[in-house]
């Protein structure tokens, strides 16, 4: 089957379009020469405006209000309309570029924009109208791909790891592997060499570093990561945020993005603040050694974090074992998680499971998804 994935991340930069070729267990793969795998298939990608940035960025303080399900405050109904909207005209625009038509695409799995998670009060809530979606589009969509773990008294979170196993499997890699995905909030997947899966977020990936340089700079990211690099990490700080209790629990977890803030290295300099908030994420990444059933003897680090070369060096050192990058192995840093989205909305056509104890702690490996057809 060809399936379409969505995704837009906590970093609200804009909408990621990614298709591959599945039966629901294996995924389908050109090799090269060398042994790694071909790109997948074709990608695109719709970036969202200023104005729609600081509208979503809006939405998620609204949402911080929002106490059941239905609930859409403040300006969460626009914001669902522009997700809804942005989602469509990325896929319009990917079939048109690349020679597609409807009819050729089985399913596409709809991430949605999360603005709630709170797996403790079972509430995850991904803004974006799936029904809506696939009537414009005229293609099965399979969204709200989180809830029915999170009402299994599942954390919702992480959902990629099937999908890195599928990936890992297909590109002939064995474990111990560790597969570290560097969006807003970070990820990561430990595959043991029997093939177990062990999955959780380790902390902040992007969002702080993004934070903190869109408030002190007006960019949007620390680009290379060349401010950090010319900072120095504040210890006593890192110290402290290091002992949030998040860190010493036990996986499964997951974190909601807004649990650390930016905010908390105001008082220190552009560059010190940027060099402190990229250490955190670096080191909260290596205390996921701390429940690893065997310590990766490889690290693939996939994420818009891959392309920030002060953290990748931060990494390097803390984690002291190979690292390389998804992009380098023939994966695709950029459109992971969008691949990952697709093969999940074909596991859900299929009834397979798409989370497990290991991955969410669900009790029971699950699917999940809602449908909406044309």
């Amino acid at each position: 089957m060809r399936a379409i994935g969505l995704m837009s991340g906590t970093s609200l930069d804009g909408v990621d379009v990614a298709l591959i070729e599945t039966d629901g267990i294996a995924l389908k793969v050109d090799r090269t020469e060398n042994g790694f795998i071909e790109p997948l298939g074709p990608t695109g990608y719709r970036p969202y405006t200023d104005d729609e940035r600081a509208l979503l960025r809006q939405a998620l303080v609204d949402s911080e209000k929002i106490e059941t399900l239905g609930e859409r405050p403040g300006c969460l109904g626009e914001a669902e309309e522009l997700v809804t909207r942005s989602h469509a005209e990325a896929v319009e625009t990917f079939l048109a570029d690349n020679g597609l038509q409807a009819a050729d695409i089985g399913v596409i799995g709809f991430h949605g924009q999360t603005v709630v998670h709170r797996p403790d009060q079972r509430m995850t809530i991904q803004i974006g109208d799936g029904s809506i979606l696939a009537a414009r589009l005229g293609i099965p969509v399979v969204y709200d791909l989180r809830r029915a773990d999170i009402e299994a008294g599942g954390q919702g979170a992480p959902l990629v790891p099937v999908f890195h196993r599928a990936l890992a499997e297909a590109s002939g890699f064995a474990g111990p592997l560790g597969i570290l995905n560097l969006g807003g909030v970070a990820n990561v997947t430990l595959l043991t060499e029997g093939g177990d899966l062990l999955a959780f977020d380790t902390g902040p990936g992007n969002a702080l570093i993004d934070d903190w340089m869109r408030e002190r700079t007006g960019r949007p990211l620390d680009d290379g990561g060349r401010t950090a690099a010319r900072g120095r990490a504040d210890g006593a700080l890192l110290a402290w945020l290091l002992t949030h209790p998040f860190f010493a629990r036990k996986p499964p977890k997951s974190l909601d993005r807004n649990w650390f803030s930016h905010k908390l290295a105001g008082q220190l300099s552009t560059e010190d603040g940027a060099a402190t908030l990229t250490a955190f994420t670096a080191q909260a990444v290596a205390r996921a050694l701390d429940h690893a059933p065997e310590p990766p003897l490889r690290w693939i680090v996939a994420g818009g974090g891959a392309r920030n070369g002060e953290l990748m060096r931060l990494l390097n050192y803390h984690l002291r074992s190979e690292i390389t990058t998804a992009d380098a192995v023939g994966w695709s840093s950029a459109y992971l998680e969008a691949q990952a989205f697709a093969y999940l909305a074909v596991l859900s056509q299929l009834g397979l499971p798409i989370t497990f104890p290991a991955t969410t702690g669900v009790p029971q490996p699950i699917t999940g998804g809602v449908k909406a057809l044309p």
